[in-house]
């Protein structure tokens, strides 16, 4: 029984390092990187002049009034 805790606390330690690398490993290839190319995808072919016509012509804004 002597060391039983300094043994256990280093399996522990090893194991919650190798599992918390590892989900921040999932979260930046499953999600990070996915929505970096989305939106770089997305602002690659935008147009803002012509999707504030579009938002103009719906008379979203108070302060442009549609044409």
């Amino acid at each position: 029984m002597r060391g039983l805790l300094a043994r256990r606390m280093k399996f522990h330690l090893f194991g919650a390092f190798f599992v918390s690398v590892g989900c921040a490993a999932l979260y930046k290839f499953g999600v990070a990187e996915p929505r970096k190319r989305a939106y770089a995808e997305f602002y690659k072919n935008y147009d803002p002049m012509k999707d504030f016509e579009a938002m103009r012509a719906a008379g979203v804004f108070e302060s442009a009034p549609p044409k």
